[in-house]
């Protein structure tokens, strides 16, 4: 039997809630795996065990009165100022963030696949180099999964700020009709987290790289953050929903709840929960 350590979210039929009265810290594989792993009070914790799942599942967009009466994790409550309906959230989740940059896959695909990431973080290069590939083979290309990508920058630092540079880059290529091979190139020249390797100058070269044709374009659009406020959207949207670690995965599907993986999971974890939703 595994422990999964989660906060204050819904859950499904194959789940069982006990409440943490005695405040102990569980530790599951899945934490071990992202150094950034809930991060938040221990003391509002739930213990989810997983009854005939070996994924850890995090409902989200649960609705009370027509608005998120969890935030999809977060501590804190809309306002009734402020409502926000689970459909608009997961409405947002799901839409690329711009035209140029549109999913991977048929868009009537019955599930979206939406990865919430950072260019510098260790997991999210492992996901690209290890598993990636092996869901856009065997779910992507035959109209299973739609799979989509959203920018959650939280390696940066205040002095480069290297992984919103990396992501305003890759809309830069966007524009150019690149974005996806961009996306892979970023993870393929991979380098660490924080390690100097996310430069203007490296980014310019991994445009050419991947045959973007007007480098020009490309290095006015990096030098004016054209997509500054872009990437700074894509990473309120991971926060406002409870994210805080990266990659973080949820899987949509109509008529069903979402459902999260959080860390870079064995592809088995992947095909599981894939064939566990479709069941």
């Amino acid at each position: 039997m595994t422990y999964y350590i989660l906060n204050n979210y819904y859950i499904i039929d194959q789940c069982v809630v006990i409440e943490d009265l005695s405040r102990r810290r569980y530790r599951t594989e899945l934490a071990m795996n992202n150094k950034k792993y809930m991060k938040s009070q221990w003391s509002r914790r739930k213990i989810f065990i997983v009854l005939g799942v070996v994924f850890a599942v995090i409902m989200i967009g649960g609705i009370l009165s027509g608005t998120i009466s969890s935030k999809f994790g977060s501590s804190q409550q809309h306002t009734q100022d402020q409502p926000q309906t689970a459909s608009a959230i997961i409405q947002k989740i799901s839409t690329p963030t711009i035209s140029n940059a549109p999913a991977l896959g048929n868009n009537n695909a019955p599930i979206t696949l939406v990865e919430f990431g950072d260019y510098q973080c260790t997991y999210c290069h492992r996901f690209h180099s290890d598993t990636k590939d092996l869901i856009l083979t065997n779910f992507v290309k035959n109209d299973k999964v739609r799979f989509l990508f959203k920018d959650f920058p939280i390696n940066d630092l205040t002095a480069d700020r290297a992984s919103t540079l990396a992501s305003e880059a890759s809309y830069c290529a966007a524009d150019q009709g690149k974005y996806w091979q961009y996306y892979d190139e970023l993870y393929n020249k991979w380098k660490g987290e924080n390690t100097g390797w996310v430069t203007k100058d490296s980014l310019k070269q991994f445009a050419s790289n991947v045959g973007i044709r007007d480098i020009n374009q490309f290095s006015q659009c990096l030098e004016s953050s054209k997509y500054a406020g872009v990437v700074a959207d894509n990473y309120n949207l991971a926060q406002s929903i409870g994210l805080n670690a990266t990659p973080s995965f949820i899987f949509l599907v109509n008529g069903k709840r979402p459902v999260e993986i959080i860390g870079a999971q064995p592809y088995t974890v992947f095909e599981n929960a894939i064939n566990q939703i479709m069941a």
